[in-house]
Order: C-alpha cells, then structure tokens, then sequence
C-alpha cells in the first residue's frame, strides 16, 4: 500500500509543471525572412555596393517572439509581448525584447500598454501594397524618411518608427474604425542626463484605421519635437488606402512631411506610392509597386529634422532635385500558407541631387541609380 502511495505522489509531481504548462497562454511566434541579391549602386559609389561585388544578403524584419495573456475577470486583461530581432545569418544582433515588446492591459475600453512599439503613424499604413517595409523591396525611407527605433535625437527625419519609451492607447473598434495615440517619455533623448533643451525630445503620434471588407483606409500623423534645440520640430503625416478587387489587391499613399529645424528654417517634402499585388492562380502571384520622393524644398542646405544631410535624408539644394524614383516588379509563390518564395527586380533612380538608396545598402552618391535581381524566402511560425 505504502509503495503505490509513493508512485502515485511521484507521478503526481512530475504531471503537476506539465499541467502548469499545458494552462499556460504563452506563445512562441516569428517570422523569418531572407533576401539574396546582385545589386548595384552605380560605379564609384564609396562604401557602397560595387559592380565589382553585387552580391547581398540582408534579413530584414526577422523575429522571433513570445507573448502571453491572463484573464482577470470582468472582460478586462493583462498581456504582455516580448520580440527580438531573429537576424540567422549571424549578424547584427540586436538584443532581448529589441522589437515590439510591451505589457498592457484591454478590455472593453481599449488596449492600454507601454513599451517599445510601432507608433500609431506606421500602424496606420495601410496601403503599401506591392512592397515591403525594409530590405531592397522596402519603401519606408523612400516615404517615410526611414524606419526609425533609435532615440528621437539620433533619427529625427524617421515619422514610421518603432518607438521606444512610449505609452500607447488603442480605442476599441466601432464599426470597422479603430483610434491610437502615443506619446514618449523623455526618456527617449540621448541627451536625457542633460540641460539641454533637446533634453525635452518627444514622440507624439495620433492615427486611426478603418477596416470594412475589401477596403482599408488610414490616416496618420506623427511629431518629433525638440530633437535639436527649443523650438524645433518635424512632423508627418500620411493618408492611405487598398482595396481588394477581385484577385487583385490595389493600394496607394500619400505622405506630406515638414519641418522647422532651426530658427527661421523652414523644409517640406511631400512622397506617395502606388501599387498592386495580382492572385493570377493557385501559388502563382505578381505584385508591382512604384514610390516617388519629391523634392526636399524649404531653406537652402537644411534637412528634414535638422543636423548634416545623410542617406535618405537630403539636403534643400538651390537647384532643386533632390528625390528619387524607386519601382519594383516582383513573382512570388506560395509554398504554403505560411511560406513563400519569389525573385524579383528593383531599381531607383535618384534625381541629380537626391541621395536615396535600396534598403539595407550603405551611401547612395547624389544622382545615383540602385538596381538589382533580388531571391527572397520567407516563413511564419
């Protein structure tokens, strides 16, 4: 009697963390996307992609994660989401919960959480149909001036950013339209220790999307103020849209962005995209997509945001000129629901003194053209 007390108090302990576990809302999600290809920044292109050595291999928005809910009673939840950067090919690591990552709680109110989180801005572009957000087939640079996750003061021309420090709210959703607003804590200066008046930079972003059938619309705006000195700031904001036609999905924006980045400066520049993505049989799909950067105009030699001109982030020049042309043609098959593969072209095309270039590529000479064959994989679990 007393030994099969002991089996069953043994089993009893071992199936008790099996239990604990099968009751356990976590999940262990991710994605895992590659890019290979021959690209080309133009000859002489320093620190660039040479013709000389065209190949490249990004992996450009891989993830992986783990996120978890508890009920506590009266429709209310407590959640939580942890995503770092899943880069297989052994390069660039970019840390624990270095993604979206947040802890919150929602319920019939809404979905409250602080963390580090894609602003309402970037959740709110629906229309950026036939591209991607990042690698050679991504157009937020093109658009958006760059997907930024830095400290406000390190990327103050970024508008679709994955912010750190922020506090967000997401109204619950009435009759397809659903609202969100952020705000940074200070926190997210790199002069945070300081007297400096950029000390007091912020994020601010207000957007809301409207999801009914085949139609999406979505309408953001997005602030970085104080990124240099008191007084400055710039700002975005974008109206977008697709819609589902049959076997094939149409999608457009259009952004407008401005900005004040010292006393008496003044620069604007205005973006907008169009595209589409063709179902033509079982796996078969085509998408294309063209994105235009317009002139960067306002005060002679400043840039959005302030500080020196940089990649993607060009200058007001006297003569004008200065945007650029990406389009993008691209076959992808479906191996499955959850992965893909395709082959496709690029290629952009700046203005004699636009200085853009592919996503994931290094400096971009003024006037140069960015072209390539790129392979690409990709896999949800």
């Amino acid at each position: 009697m007393q030994k099969k007390l002991i089996a069953v108090a043994v089993a009893g302990a071992l199936a008790a963390p099996a239990a604990a576990l099968a009751q356990s809302t976590v999940q262990v999600y991710g994605n895992i996307y590659m890019e290979y290809g021959f690209l080309s920044q133009g000859a002489g292109t320093a620190g660039g992609v040479s013709p000389a050595n065209p190949d490249f291999l990004q992996s450009p928005g891989s993830a992986i994660g783990f996120k978890g809910e508890e009920k506590l009673g009266g429709g209310m939840s407590a959640w939580f989401q942890c995503e770092s950067t899943a880069d297989i090919r052994g390069q660039g690591p970019q840390g624990f919960c270095s993604r979206n990552s947040a802890v919150g709680l929602k319920g019939s109110f809404g979905n409250f959480f602080i963390g580090h989180w894609d602003n309402p801005y970037k959740r709110a572009r629906v229309g950026n149909t036939g591209a991607r957000d990042t690698g050679a087939f991504g157009t937020a640079h093109i658009l958006h001036g760059g997907p930024g996750s830095l400290a406000i003061n390190a990327t103050p021309n970024a508008f679709a950013r994955r912010q750190q420090n922020s506090i967000n709210y997401d109204t619950p959703v009435f009759g397809g339209f659903q609202g969100m607003v952020s705000v940074t804590s200070t926190n997210t200066s790199t002069n945070r220790l300081s007297n400096a008046a950029q000390a007091k930079a912020r994020n601010v972003s207000v957007a809301g999307v409207y999801r009914q059938g085949p139609l999406a619309i979505g309408i953001g705006w997005a602030e970085n103020s104080k990124t240099y000195a008191a007084g400055t700031d710039s700002e975005a904001w974008h109206l977008s849209a697709s819609y589902q036609l049959g076997s094939v999905k149409l999608g457009g924006a259009y952004v407008d962005m401005e900005g004040n980045p010292a006393a008496g400066a003044n620069v604007d520049r205005k973006n907008w995209h169009i595209g589409a993505e063709w179902k033509l049989s079982g796996p078969h799909n085509v998408h294309f997509a063209y994105s235009r950067a317009g002139d960067t105009k306002g005060t002679v030699g400043s840039t959005l945001g302030g500080g020196a001109a940089s990649v993607n982030n060009p200058a007001v020049n006297a003569a004008g000129n200065t945007g650029a042309k990406l389009w993008q043609i691209k076959y992808v098959h479906n191996l499955s629901k959850r992965t893909f593969a395709g082959v496709g072209y690029t290629h952009l095309k700046n203005d004699t003194n636009g200085n853009y270039n592919l996503g994931g590529l290094g400096v971009a000479t003024a006037g140069s053209k960015n072209k390539g064959v790129v392979f690409n994989i990709g896999h949800r679990f």
